[in-house]
């Protein structure tokens, strides 16, 4: 079997989970990866047939999510005639991880798709949702990246095509441990906005992941790390608690390890202001902003009781049979 696989690249997480997915699909059959998006740091470690610049998300300094930016750097004539270009028709199975260019590629060429991963869960309106709903936000997880069949991701299994999160099997094999230290990875916060903040809780440690810094460099107890595997895994294994975005895969392998956790999601990005709020729904505290006014919040979580959250890893094999028995019946019913 030939197996197209696209992977959005705004942010990591698309790219984390497939690492973790890459060789099971193997198993299958030949597996050709498009990486689509422009503002991914980590690097990959499987192979890249195809790569499109997609369209991407951009952050502003500190805290939310910069509009223009992201208009201005999306080409969309480059994004359609990338889509024209796939050559999708050779493939017996395209799985796409919300990537807009492979989506319009399968609409216009009447290809069947699956959407796997965690923005197929919105499909159901089972999936928690913050009491003020978004047009917009609504209207892009469900249209975005169109398939004919969805398998989703999740904290809890809403819906029956639901799965829990996909977990680095170096966490699943973990033993973790508290050395103390806060991890904090927040991409849309530059560090000239928080730092002062997080130098207040002198002494405790701070391991601080940020894209643009290449070696570890220390300042107070702030210690500055690059987005890589290596560190950011054994820092979340060791680390008091985890200071993070509103994504769905750090929240999900921090809960799965014991951690702590306290979510900022982006401001004007509703998915994750969805992930929060299904979160908070398990009894996890999120903040909208840290800032001189909320900090208190902050330094309040660090002395918290720990909310421990049962967040089981998905079982991948199962995962996949289920998307394989989907996908053919569709295939079927044509």
């Amino acid at each position: 079997m030939k197996i197209f696989y696209a992977v959005q690249a705004t942010g990591n997480g698309h790219i984390s989970r497939a690492h973790e997915l890459y060789p099971y699909l193997q198993e299958l059959g030949d597996v050709d990866i498009l990486i689509s998006g422009s503002n991914a740091t980590l690097e990959t470690n499987f192979p890249v047939k195809y790569r499109s610049k997609g369209i991407s998300l951009f952050y502003n300094e500190c805290g939310g999510l910069h509009f223009g930016r992201s208009i201005v750097k999306a080409k969309f004539l480059d994004v359609l005639k990338d889509a024209n270009s796939l050559p999708l028709e050779q493939y017996d199975l395209i799985i796409n991880d919300f990537d807009f260019v492979t989506a319009h590629a399968c609409r216009k060429k009447g290809l069947r798709s699956v959407q796997f991963g965690h923005q197929a869960s919105f499909q159901s309106m089972n999936t928690p949702r913050p009491l003020k709903q978004s047009f917009v936000g609504e209207s892009i997880l469900k249209q975005y990246a169109k398939a004919t069949t969805y398998v989703g991701l999740h904290f809890r299994p809403y819906d029956d095509f639901i799965f829990p999160p996909v977990i680095k099997r170096e966490f699943v094999e973990a033993k973790p441990e508290d050395h103390g230290h806060i991890t904090v990875y927040l991409p849309a916060y530059s560090p000239h906005c928080i730092r002062d903040i997080l130098k207040e809780i002198s002494p405790r440690e701070i391991h601080w992941f940020l894209p643009d810094i290449k070696e570890i460099v220390r300042e107070d107890n702030i210690t500055y790390f690059p987005v890589s595997q290596h560190y950011f895994n054994e820092s979340l294994i060791y680390c008091h608690g985890i200071l993070t975005g509103g994504g769905f895969e750090t929240p999900s392998e921090a809960l799965h390890l014991k951690k702590k956790l306290l979510m900022i999601p982006i401001d004007g990005q509703y998915e994750q202001l969805c992930n929060a709020t299904a979160l908070n729904l398990l009894g996890i505290k999120y903040m909208r902003f840290l800032n001189n006014r909320t900090k208190d919040t902050f330094f309040n979580w660090i002395q918290d009781e720990k909310v421990e959250v049962e967040m089981p890893a998905n079982d991948l094999h199962k995962t996949l049979d289920y998307l394989l028995e989907k996908h053919h019946t569709v295939l079927k019913s044509v």
